[in-house]
């Protein structure tokens, strides 16, 4: 496996045309299930976003998110539950802040109609969904991949380098060149991005000790509070 760092060399040398290729060969149009936003059964909706995507949803005008809390939570895996139902322990970035049903908090339906409230400034994550390219240190986002396409010059049975589509209705369908390539463009930001993130976090790392009840986030710019505030060392 490569290094982080030749990973996000191969990230950035990721083709727009290439990438736009992929998608259409796929296909994909919203059709604004609301799937890729809402829970399932026991799972909540869970979405990476990174710490300036917070402050950009901050700085936004969207209803209700005035405080780090209203927009993000910490990633749920690794932590544990107290007797009281609360979480513990230290976990690894942020995913989007979830309703009392474990569904995004800026999702809204409206006649069996989804939307984000947030749309403008929505995370690379959704901007991207339901696509992916897989590269260590990137996320593989809603389960396992139902389709996939090799970039040239890649082995198909190579794993890096593959556009990944994950489960969503929209799959299949056309979708023209101009919004294949701003789907693209997306994606490649969001690879780049997510290694960079992957990266700073390695490299800011720093074991806490949470006190009972108590939970660290450890993201691209430290160990933080869920309030999104540093942690004092």
């Amino acid at each position: 496996m490569q290094s982080l760092e030749a990973e996000l060399e191969t990230a950035r040398q990721l083709s727009i045309d290439e990438l736009a290729d992929a998608i259409e060969s796929i296909g994909f149009e919203c059709t604004r299930c609301g799937a890729c936003c809402t829970g399932e059964a026991d799972d909540d909706h869970t979405a990476t976003v990174f710490p300036d995507e917070v402050r950009d949803l901050e700085a936004s005008d969207t209803d209700g998110a005035d405080d780090w809390r209203d927009i993000a939570r910490p990633m749920p895996y690794g932590l544990s539950e107290t007797d009281d139902g609360d979480l513990e322990g230290e976990t690894f970035e942020w995913a989007l802040q979830t309703d009392s049903c474990g569904d995004c908090v800026f999702y809204e339906e409206t006649d069996g109609v989804g939307g984000c409230t947030a749309h403008d400034d929505r995370p690379l994550i959704c901007q991207t969904y339901p696509f992916s390219v897989a590269l260590a240190g990137t996320s593989q986002p809603m389960g396992k991949a139902v389709d996939s396409v090799s970039l040239p010059a890649r082995d198909a049975d190579d794993e890096d380098g593959i556009v990944r589509a994950h489960e969503c209705e929209g799959l299949g369908r056309e979708i023209s060149r101009e919004d294949a390539e701003e789907l693209a463009g997306a994606l490649k930001e969001r690879a780049v991005r997510e290694l960079e993130e992957a990266i700073a976090v390695r490299d800011n790392y720093a074991p806490a000790t949470p006190a009972p009840g108590e939970v660290v986030v450890h993201d691209s710019e430290g160990s933080k509070r869920v309030d999104g505030t540093p942690l004092e060392k």
